[in-house]
């Protein structure tokens, strides 16, 4: 695999070439941007694959929604339906996409829509439900909304300094993007980063000249379903795991380190589960030789397959700010709130 994006080096020049006169046409106004009169932060990344997006929206979520009218916009990655859809009740994840449907479902004070048209998604919330501020996830290359505020996340053990253009690499875009950023994000590091590994890491990002912090990703002490099973009961339970995310390895190394046994079922990301495949994955749970068994899946993964699968659990995660710096970050994003408020 490494060999062969070898062999495509030439194209990732080429996309360079392309997303760099993209970005630069956007830049000095021959393409047009459209901005808006309320806050509309933007969490993204430069690079394809999980970097935490999803509990960084959970996370400013959490933060702003006792305060102000909160919106998220998505695109709803690999739903059924086309154009803007406000979310409601009646929605499943082939209408909407599972990530706008699991904030819909766990944050019942805010508004979620999802438009791959991120200008008229905003105009139609605006319109609509009239929000104090909008969440856009995922886009940072959207680049015809101007965002009043930009968060970068760059995985610790994959950071964009270290990586190259598609499809060489995972770069959406060059490392210049980054100076789009208001700040970077360095997410899922180990919970226990000292100060000298932070100051490695912000040594490779300086010549942004970006604010940078570190986050961990917090899993819960308790399983949500219909049912109550904490994480230390587990290691009692026959475990089938189904995970359909980028990059289940975290959630992996937790059980691990648990020393929970677990049989891993691995779907690509955003995996749209077919009947025949719920078929099989039960199965597979009906093969388990326990008593106690359960099927646990992410809880991105739930909210597609809760309907079809009995027993199922999902481990809550959050995102956890290390060395008390969340009081910065909490800080800085409240101050453009009040500051860019109509």
């Amino acid at each position: 695999m490494k060999f062969l994006r070898f062999l495509l080096f030439p194209f990732a020049i080429i996309y360079d070439v392309v997303t760099t006169t993209r970005n630069l046409f956007f830049d000095v106004g021959i393409f047009k941007q459209t901005s808006f009169k309320i806050p509309v932060l933007v969490v993204g990344n430069l690079s394809v694959g999980g970097t935490g997006k999803t509990p960084q929206i959970e996370y400013l979520i959490r933060l702003l929604n006792k305060q102000f009218k909160v919106a998220v916009l998505s695109r709803g990655y690999k739903r059924k339906t086309t154009g803007f859809v406000l979310l409601n009740d009646a929605h499943i994840a082939l209408d909407v996409g599972d990530e706008p449907l699991q904030y819909f479902k766990k944050f019942k004070n805010i508004d979620v829509a999802v438009d791959a048209n991120r200008v008229e998604g905003i105009q139609q919330l605006i319109k609509s439900k009239s929000p104090e501020l909008i969440l856009l996830d995922d886009a940072y290359q959207h680049r015809k909304v101007k965002g009043s505020f930009y968060i970068l996340l760059t995985k610790f053990d994959d950071l964009f300094t270290d990586d190259f253009l598609l499809p060489t690499g995972n770069l959406r875009e060059s490392r210049s993007g980054a100076k789009r950023a208001n700040v970077i994000v360095v997410t899922k590091c180990p919970a226990d980063l000292n100060q000298q590994q932070q100051e490695t890491i912000k040594r490779k990002l300086e010549k942004y000249q970006k604010e940078v912090f570190f986050t961990t990703i917090s899993y819960g002490a308790i399983l949500s379903s219909k049912n109550i099973i904490s994480i230390d009961e587990l290691k009692d339970y026959k475990i089938l795991l189904v995970t359909g995310i980028a990059n289940p390895n975290p959630l992996l190394g937790f059980l691990n380190n648990k020393k929970i046994d677990f049989k891993h079922l691995k779907f690509a990301d955003h995996h749209n589960f077919s009947s025949t495949e719920i078929e099989n994955i039960q199965l597979e749970f009906d093969a388990l030789t326990s008593t106690k068994k359960i099927i646990l899946t992410t809880e991105k993964d739930f909210v597609r397959l809760e309907k079809s699968i009995e027993n199922l659990f999902y481990i809550p995660i959050e995102t956890s700010f290390l060395d008390n710096q969340q009081d910065g970050f909490d800080k800085l994003i409240m101050n453009h709130i009040q500051q860019n408020r109509c």
